[in-house]
């Protein structure tokens, strides 16, 4: 980090910041050290719940069970490595799924309900509701929160559990439910739980409950109204990096300050030091791109999310941002790993894929719960078109792969035209470069295919796990770890530049084609089973 040390030596005084990883198929806890390197980790998958198509639901207490599995087992093992953790911890970030929304009883500590996943659409004929009875359509609250009504954000399934659980309904008007993001949720008991644990969110995640006003960085009390949430519910919002409190005892890492949370793709931001005009794409189980567009608000008029990037103390400027945002990603691999058979782990797509020089005509389109950015259609599903019997498994491995890249330029072209020439800073040949981060970038044959659709560079950190890594900055930079100057430092290890090799006449073909096949996504949800 500031200064890198040689690999035996140790600093002075041993320091280091820990990061809770809260995804949506896993968790990690991860411990960086003073020169941002990892020195213990671990990671647990957890159980996805499908109770109907369409539907999405994670346990709150299993979540909980996987955080404090993962804390115990990343300080033994960074402890058996001769690093004095329990010593040396100053901090603990956090970093979590977004939108994915619970409500728990403040009288019993349990939840109400199973969390609703960000990616689970129950709740479209709620929004289509409100979509009619409201005055400004779908984009009725854009002005204020930035983004439009969805099954994707969290107030829908906050209304959908309050009209539709009995248990909600009931604690709701007894004043005994507690609404949180699952940072919320994992605050609350690492702070004490029933014994005084702290009700908050930060101001990344409160960005996409569709409930909190871009400018004042509070609840919209207008909204509130407007869907009748009683505020009392709702948790306090503070910055991405301030103590928030110490954690209680009954856990490894008792009384080590929790100072800083970031929703994950505001964390992978911070990780990958995206300042303004400077644009990152996760690929996870999702997709996100967001582009920092500094200290001013860009409403975009191309279906991307106006949302925040971070904001780095309690008195520090915000940043902010445009986002698009992909539903299926590595989930596609997932699929065609879990529920086709096609491949036995996520790792054998590179290999399956690059048996063949192209897709052979074949364009899949992983709508399986509608389309996010930028066409915005819950009515979409999944086509995979252009099959002969020529079509082999390595075709739909390698169309999978171009899936995810074909969605992310989608949203890379509707960013350039919201943001202009100003708002993107380029490299010295004049190309806008693309940061790229998350578990399915280690795919060398991915990377090539984005940077061939885009046409423009695509650049891999060595550390591609950036997410964990902003949070673990946010934390230490509260505490005085880090400086600013320090994160967002010209950083010296190795980067991997992959450069576009297609011309831009088959980039175009291929474009084209594309398109088609999203079009044939549209209007199928209601497909007689």
């Amino acid at each position: 980090m500031s200064g890198a040390k040689d690999k035996d030596s140790k600093p002075p005084q041993e320091v280091y910041v820990g990061s809770i990883d809260q995804g949506t198929s896993s968790t990690r806890f991860l411990i960086y050290d003073h020169s941002a390197r990892i020195v213990g980790s671990h990671q647990v998958e957890f159980t996805q719940f499908y109770p109907e198509a369409g539907w999405v639901e994670h346990d709150p207490m299993e979540i909980l069970e996987s955080v404090r599995t993962c804390i115990e087992k990343a300080v033994e093992k960074a402890t058996k490595d001769g690093h004095d953790v329990h010593k040396g911890l100053k901090a603990i970030g956090l970093t979590n799924q977004r939108e994915t929304t619970m409500l728990w009883s403040k009288s019993t500590g349990r939840p109400l309900h199973n969390a609703i996943v960000w990616m689970d659409v129950r709740t479209s004929s709620i929004c289509r509701k409100l979509e009619k009875d409201l005055p400004g359509g779908r984009t009725h609250f854009v002005e204020t929160c930035g983004l439009p009504i969805s099954t994707y954000f969290s107030a829908t399934k906050l209304l959908w559990l309050m009209e539709n659980v009995d248990k909600v309904k009931e604690a709701v008007k007894a004043g005994d439910a507690l609404f949180g993001t699952i940072d919320s949720w994992l605050i609350w008991n690492l702070t004490g739980g029933l014994k005084g644990g702290l009700h908050v969110t930060d101001v990344s995640n409160a960005s996409r409950t569709m409930l909190m006003n871009l400018k004042t960085l509070d609840w919209d009390q207008p909204t509130l109204k407007t869907l009748d949430i009683a505020p009392g519910i709702l948790p306090k919002i503070v910055s991405n990096s301030e103590v928030i409190g110490k954690i209680c005892s009954g856990w490894t890492v008792s009384d080590v300050p929790i100072s800083g949370c970031l929703g994950d793709q505001h964390a992978a931001m911070l990780g990958q030091a995206c300042q303004r005009g400077e644009a990152k794409s996760t690929y996870g189980t999702g997709a996100f791109i967001l582009l920092n567009t500094g200290e001013e608000i860009t409403q975009s008029k191309h279906g991307l999310l106006t949302t925040l990037a971070f904001k780095l103390g309690a008195k520090a400027p915000t940043n902010y941002a445009l986002e698009g945002s992909i539903a299926i990603a590595g989930a596609a691999v997932q699929w065609l790993r879990d529920s086709l058979g096609i491949i036995k782990t996520a790792s054998e797509i590179e290999g399956l894929a690059s048996e063949v020089e192209s897709t052979g005509g074949v364009y899949f389109v992983p709508a399986f719960n509608g389309l996010f950015a930028p066409w915005w259609r819950d009515d979409a599903r999944g086509v995979c078109i252009g099959i002969t019997r020529f079509t082999s498994k390595a075709h739909i491995a390698r169309a999978v792969l171009e899936s995810m890249c074909f969605q992310v330029k989608d949203v890379l072209d509707s960013m350039h035209k919201d943001a202009g020439e100003k708002g993107e800073v380029k490299n010295d040949k004049g190309e806008f470069v693309l940061r790229v981060d998350g578990g399915a970038t280690v795919n060398n044959l991915l990377m090539q295919i984005q940077a061939d659709l885009l046409g423009s560079p695509v650049v891999r950190p060595a550390d591609i796990e950036t997410t964990a890594l902003g949070a673990a900055y946010a934390a230490g930079l509260a505490v005085g770890v880090w400086t600013e100057d320090d994160i967002f430092a010209e950083k010296v290890e190795s980067a991997t530049i992959f450069n576009p090799i297609i011309d831009e006449e088959s980039r175009k073909k291929k474009l084209n084609s594309w398109c088609k096949a999203v079009s044939r996504t549209f209007d199928l949800a209601d497909l007689s089973l």
